[in-house]
């Protein structure tokens, strides 16, 4: 089976909202089966969702929409697909009653009457439950076997809404209409590795990979690998794909740090659990960036003692112990001055590691001797601090994070000696 989803909203066009239910529903739909034939956006605009839910259902049969079903006067994508169908609207009555119930539970007070709005649904339509919100999703199929399943937009309603209602309406069609098959997808995840180098190295095996798409997805983190099989039953699905992967790791050896969508901090602390060991931070370009990663992860609190965010010279000779001159002679973005902040981390919060990080992330400060996304990280460990000079790329986000990765390869990697 092949769908079409739609995703509307002028919030979606004009850029201040990130489309992530057209992801997140691709990902579960190809997990039972189901491929996305096309995807797209619309706004609010009744003849454009018309225009395209028409144009897909001529396509594929079968559309998936999310957003336009609040209760505002931009909510257009009931009425505007209703009308494809020759339906006309209706009010649900009980559904109104659910919601001046649950208005009156929830905040103490009457339903706005603008909410009567979501309770309107077309002739004929199946209501799908929301238990997530007070927007009904809607069911509408014609005579043909065509069918229009509409979603909140709304990421967390939208969401539950799939789970709660549509993928078991849809796993009885897959089933129904023959043996289920899957699309089921891989990630490996690399840093530190050009995208380029990485092809160099895998395209001598590609045919030993056997029937999969390898798609290359470079971010400021690294490389990622998506492996990915089609129209296979699951059980062998998993297995080409566990067979593809360990050709590629072979092959790639320790540039893969992870599978799916595991942090790279997350690598780093359990590698560090593992070994009984503690990490201090100080950070000067990125500003506590790197302390936010690592604690972002949870259970994070048995390996990470604390961090200094070091920006000012003075802060880095007073709280740190770095050299002023050293900072006089070698100026704030050196390796003298790293490697200090490293070892300074380290003793001052009686870690096992000492990280630090300094540099130019940007867009101004910079010089032709140290332009702009150069950086030094640094590694205090045992009696041991390495250092490396970096030159990032990209804004001064992508510089900062590319930074903080950067570091974290270099834990990795330091610590993986130990095997």
């Amino acid at each position: 089976m092949d769908v079409e989803l739609i995703t509307v909203g002028d919030e979606l066009l004009l850029g201040f909202t990130i489309d992530t239910n057209a992801a997140h529903l691709a990902r579960e739909l190809a997990a039972i089966g189901i491929g996305i034939r096309r995807r797209g956006t619309v706004g609010d605009v009744a003849e454009d969702i018309a225009t395209a839910v028409r144009e897909a259902l001529d396509r594929t049969g079968a559309v998936i929409t999310t957003g336009g079903l609040g209760p505002t006067s931009d909510d257009l994508t009931k009425p505007s697909i209703a009308a494809i169908f020759g339906r006309g609207m209706r009010r649900d009555e009980e559904h109104v009653a659910w919601m001046e119930q649950r208005w009156q539970q929830r905040f103490g007070r009457k339903m706005p009457e603008s909410n009567r709005a979501q309770a309107m649904l077309p002739e004929g339509a199946r209501k799908l439950t929301n238990n997530h919100g007070s927007a009904p999703g809607i069911w509408l199929e014609d005579d043909r076997g065509r069918w229009v399943a509409m979603l909140p937009g709304v990421p967390r309603e939208m969401r539950g809404m799939l789970a709660d209602t549509l993928l078991p309406i849809l796993q009885q069609r897959v089933s129904r209409d023959g043996h289920p098959t899957v699309v089921r997808s891989r990630t490996l995840r690399t840093t530190g590795v050009a995208e380029s180098l990485l092809a160099d190295q895998i395209d001598p095996i590609r045919e030993s990979l056997g029937p999969i798409s390898l798609a290359y997805l470079p971010a400021p983190d690294g490389v990622d690998l998506r492996l990915t099989i089609r129209g296979v039953d699951a059980a062998r699905a998993d297995g080409i794909l566990d067979a593809a992967s360990s050709v590629i790791r072979d092959r790639l050896g320790r540039s893969i740090y992870a599978e799916g969508s595991t942090d790279l901090a997350e690598v780093v602390l359990d590698r560090c659990r593992a070994l009984h060991l503690t990490i201090a931070v100080a950070e000067s370009c990125t500003g506590g960036l790197l302390g936010a990663r690592l604690t972002a992860i949870p259970g994070s609190s048995d390996v990470v003692l604390g961090g200094i965010i070091a920006y000012a010279n003075d802060v880095k000779r007073d709280l740190l112990g770095v050299d002023q001159q050293q900072l006089d002679a070698h100026g704030a973005v050196s390796e003298e001055v790293v490697r200090q902040m490293a070892e300074g981390a380290r003793a001052r919060l009686g870690a096992s590691i000492g990280i630090g990080i300094t540099g130019i992330a940007g867009p101004g400060g910079g010089t032709p001797e140290k332009p702009v996304g150069t950086v030094w990280v640094a590694l205090a460990h045992e009696q041991e601090t390495r250092a490396l000079q970096l030159r990032l790329i990209g804004d001064r986000d992508e510089v900062r994070r590319r930074a903080t990765q950067s570091v974290l390869e270099l834990v990795r990697r330091t610590l993986s000696e130990k095997d």
